[in-house]
């Protein structure tokens, strides 16, 4: 919801109706996961995808059915399917559809989303396609599908997470630090910059972050909660920053943890940790080298190279290539 829902508000506030498609299931090589979606203007804009492509003119056309009328629908597209060649899915995808219009729970979705407070949408898509519930984090069934982010289609029903935006603090204003918070803010993260040095904890030197702190970065670890939406990024490459940093991060439970410098800086930052107490196998939740090896060059090139590893983390994955033996499963 959070990809349409600038295009969304926009068509609401000129009285323009909206409704929305969104994939609840897919099989094989469907081109849009699970919980993509499309909105459609009755004025005919478009905003977002299910299929990049594939399924547009076909959804577009029952959307609007749908806002003259037509009850909430569940649509089923596969390569056996008379649409199958005219829509593109000759592929051999198989793909879920739910068309419906925008109703007073997505409204409350995404002033939810607005306030970053972490919801999860049911939908039915049984019996009733489209009945709607917003379910708080007091609800048991929520806080771990928040952690897993992946909606789940049970037992007649849709359930999308929508956790708080992921969080990503960077100690140390360096060169690599600028492109980072860049790409890291165009993805959905929240960004925090830390570092001792005035000239380098400056606003202006990171416009995209959410924070830009002048402090010790440890002493500043002290006082942020570090749970499953955390990522720490350790840019600094000094030891009197990088030791008591990782080991203040390491008493939370960060999703992912990094620090930059190359095999040889990071063996001797393990033995002084390990000197320090620190038991090896925690050490090991930290990510050194940093980033996925993509032979970076720049300062541009290194972030890229960081945040990829860090979707990767977030979403189980190695960070392979898509095809060869070395992908991942």
């Amino acid at each position: 919801m959070r990809d349409v829902m600038t295009d969304v508000k926009a068509w609401l506030e000129q009285g323009d109706p909206v409704a929305v498609a969104t994939v609840i299931s897919t099989w094989g090589s469907a081109p849009r996961p699970a919980g993509s979606r499309m909105a459609v203007s009755g004025s005919g804009k478009i905003a977002g995808s299910v299929s990049g492509g594939c399924l547009e003119g076909e959804v577009f056309e029952q959307a609007q059915a749908i806002l003259k009328g037509k009850p909430a629908s569940l649509f089923h597209y596969g390569v056996s399917d008379d649409l199958a060649w005219t829509v593109g899915l000759s592929c051999g995808g198989e793909i879920d559809v739910l068309v419906e219009p925008l109703g007073q729970v997505h409204r409350d979705l995404m002033a939810a989303l607005v306030a970053e407070h972490p919801v999860v949408l049911k939908t039915d898509v049984g019996d009733s396609p489209g009945a709607r519930k917003l379910l708080t984090p007091a609800d048991p069934i929520v806080p771990d599908l928040l952690i897993r982010e992946n909606p789940v289609r049970q037992d007649g029903a849709f359930l999308e997470p929508f956790p708080r935006p992921p969080e990503l603090l960077i100690f140390g204003g360096s060169h690599v630090a600028i492109p980072l918070t860049r790409l890291a803010d165009a993805i959905g993260f929240r960004v925090t910059v830390v570092d001792a040095r005035s000239k380098f904890a400056d606003q202006a030197r990171f416009p995209e972050a959410r924070r830009v702190i002048r402090a010790w970065p440890d002493d500043v670890l002290k006082d942020l909660p570090m749970d499953g939406s955390t990522y720490v990024v350790i840019l600094t490459h000094d030891p009197k920053f990088d030791d008591p940093t990782i080991t203040a991060a390491l008493r939370g439970q960060p999703r992912y943890i990094g620090a930059i410098g190359s095999k040889k800086t990071h063996r001797d930052r393990v033995a002084r940790l390990v000197k320090a107490g620190i038991n090896p196998s925690e050490i090991d939740r930290v990510h050194a080298p940093i980033g996925l090896d993509l032979g970076a060059q720049t300062a541009e090139e290194t972030a890229l190279a960081i945040l990829a590893q860090m979707v990767a983390v977030r979403h189980g994955k190695q960070g392979g290539p898509m095809l060869g033996p070395a992908a991942p499963a």
